[in-house]
C-alpha cells in the first residue's frame, strides 16, 4: 500500500577520489549527493511509496544539480525550501584493509543550517502522511536546526503521523551532553527509534 513518508535532513555533496586513493594522492574527485535522511527517502521511492525530501538548497546550479540527483531516483521534492548559497560537502576516502575510511566535513553555513522555521509549512507537509523520518544529525547541524526539527516533531503529532529517528551520533557535530539535551526533548515524540 502506498504511503506518504517524509523525510527531513542535509542533502550534502560527496567528494571521493577514485577507488582506494588517498586524499593525499589524489588529482580529482568524483561527485555525489547523499545524506542519511534523502537515503531513505530513496528507498522508500524504491518500494513504491510517495517518499518526500524536506530540506533546503540554495538556488544556483549546484542546488539544483542536487535536487536533480533525488527526483532521479523517485524521491519527491515538492516541500525543499530554495534558500541559501551553499551546498554543504563532505570528502570520503574510502579504507582499504587496515586503513579505515576517512571523512572531512564542510558544511557550515550550508542551506539548511542557515533555514528558518517559517521556511517550512509542516501543516501542509504532514497533510496525509503516515510517517516521518529524521536522523540525529539533524539536529546537530545547530540549534536552529534543532528548532526547526522540534517543531516538525510536533506538527506530525498533530498530524496523527508516526516518527521515526535514527540516533547516529556524530561526535564532530555536538558532545555528547548537547546530544542528550537536544536529543531527550526529541525523544518524547518517537515511536521508533533506531540506535
Amino acid at each position: 500500500m502506498k504511503k506518504k513518508v517524509i523525510t527531513f535532513g542535509e542533502l550534502m555533496l560527496r567528494l571521493a577520489p577514485q577507488g582506494y586513493t588517498r586524499f593525499v594522492q589524489a588529482d580529482s574527485f568524483g561527485a555525489t549527493y547523499g545524506g542519511g535522511e534523502a537515503n531513505v527517502a530513496v528507498s522508500l521511492a524504491n518500494y513504491g511509496h510517495d517518499a518526500y525530501f524536506v530540506s533546503a538548497l540554495p538556488a544556483h546550479e549546484i542546488g539544483q544539480a542536487a535536487l536533480n540527483s533525488l527526483r532521479r531516483y523517485g524521491v519527491l521534492t515538492d516541500y525543499i525550501n530554495r534558500s541559501g548559497n551553499r551546498l554543504g560537502i563532505y570528502f570520503l576516502e574510502k579504507g582499504a584493509s587496515q586503513r579505515p575510511s576517512k571523512v572531512i566535513y564542510d558544511r557550515a553555513d550550508s542551506s539548511i543550517a542557515l533555514a528558518k522555521k517559517e521556511d517550512f509549512d509542516w501543516d501542509a507537509i504532514f497533510k496525509d502522511a503516515k510517517w516521518f523520518h529524521f536522523t540525529g544529525i539533524t539536529p546537530a547541524l545547530n540549534d536552529n536546526v534543532a528548532e526547526i526539527t522540534l517543531e516538525a516533531c510536533k506538527k506530525a503529532k498533530e498530524h496523527g503521523v508516526k516518527i521515526s529517528c535514527d540516533l547516529n551520533y556524530r561526535n564532530k557535530l555536538w558532545s555528547k551532553a548537547k546530544a542528550k539535551e537536544v536529543m531527550s526533548e526529541l525523544a518524547k515524540y518517537i515511536d521508533v527509534c533506531i540506535a
